[in-house]
């Protein structure tokens, strides 16, 4: 069975302002590929496009950690596209088709109706729109080196699939799922005194025939009052391990003791409750596939990037373009 997936990644990035210098300008080199030079300006260009899209998915300790990592390996990245790209040209990788496709899948994303609507929401973005258009040709070129050198290659046989799920079946179990209703009481401000009273109210009230779900809304403390108390549907990993004892042996309608946890107090009532259960083979393949097809693909990009850097001239001359 042969699986040839190529995933379509199209990032959009702000243009810089100018993408070279003035002739008379001598550049700073920071490697060579080749015949070609990764300049400081590059490096920092395309350093700033990545960190304003980090910046707009991490803070504080994450951020941190994104910048220490993108500076120790952006310059390998930068000379890894390097070599993919030129291997491109030398085979002559025609992908106008694939750019096409692309822009019709980044129109119909954004529901954008034309090509000169995508180019003003380009534009609008402050972006040159022929430099996007050639960072996505580009982008499609390497694309179609790795497919022709990596992908295309990639085999799963269906007996590598069976034996993986017979020896990882417990990779593949769905916990139980408890579907849980509370009647919360905070215990940040309520003196105990006031807490054994509102749940002693709170128990009369329930061995009296009250509603429990009613009871949820009218008596539970925020954030819990407005929701009724619905806690959702949570798998058995998911949960507080002190919420998981009060209600796993539970029936579904039972209500559990009072107990303590999160800061506050906890009447628990099982509404509903899915046991485990082994996925089938037929359930479990898909996934199985994709991560044997990960596998694979993962040794052999390592393989084929490897030996192309072995075939090519690389000399880094600044490692740490831009200090710690």
């Amino acid at each position: 069975m042969t699986r040839s997936k190529i995933r379509l990644f199209v990032f959009i990035f702000a243009a810089a302002a100018a993408l070279g210098l003035a002739q008379q300008v001598v550049e700073e080199i920071v490697a060579i590929v080749n015949d070609e030079a990764i300049t400081l300006t590059q490096f920092k260009h395309e350093y700033d496009l990545r960190l304003q899209s980090a910046q707009a998915q991490y803070k504080g300790e994450d951020l941190d950690k994104w910048i220490v990592q993108a500076k120790a390996g952006l310059l390998e990245a930068m000379i890894t596209d390097t070599l993919i790209l030129q291997m491109a040209k030398v085979d002559n990788t025609n992908v106008t088709d694939q750019v096409k496709m692309a822009l019709e899948n980044i129109k119909k994303e954004n529901n954008l109706e034309s090509d000169d609507d995508l180019k003003r929401a380009v534009q609008s973005q402050g972006m040159d729109w022929d430099v996007f258009l050639k960072q996505l040709e580009e982008r499609m070129m390497r694309e179609g080196v790795i497919y022709k050198e990596v992908n295309r290659s990639i085999v799963l046989d269906d007996a590598q699939v069976v034996d993986f799920y017979k020896k990882n079946l417990d990779k593949f179990v769905i916990p139980d799922e408890f579907k849980l209703r509370t009647i919360y009481l905070s215990t940040t401000e309520a003196s105990a005194a006031d807490l054994e009273a509102k749940k002693k109210a709170i128990d009369d009230k329930l061995k009296a025939g009250a509603d429990f779900v009613e009871l949820s809304g009218t008596e539970s403390d925020a954030p819990m009052k407005e929701s009724k108390g619905d806690l959702g549907t949570m798998k058995r990993p998911e949960m507080d391990a002190t919420l998981l004892a009060a209600v796993e042996k539970l029936k579904k309608g039972e209500t559990s003791p009072w107990v303590t946890a999160k800061n506050g107090l906890y009447l628990l009532r099982l509404e509903d409750k899915k046991d485990s259960r082994q996925l089938t083979f037929d359930e479990a393949r898909k996934q199985i596939e994709d991560r044997l097809y990960a596998e694979k693909q993962n040794a052999k990009l390592t393989e084929f990037l490897t030996n192309l850097k072995k075939k090519s001239y690389i000399k880094i001359l600044k490692p740490n373009p831009i200090g710690n």
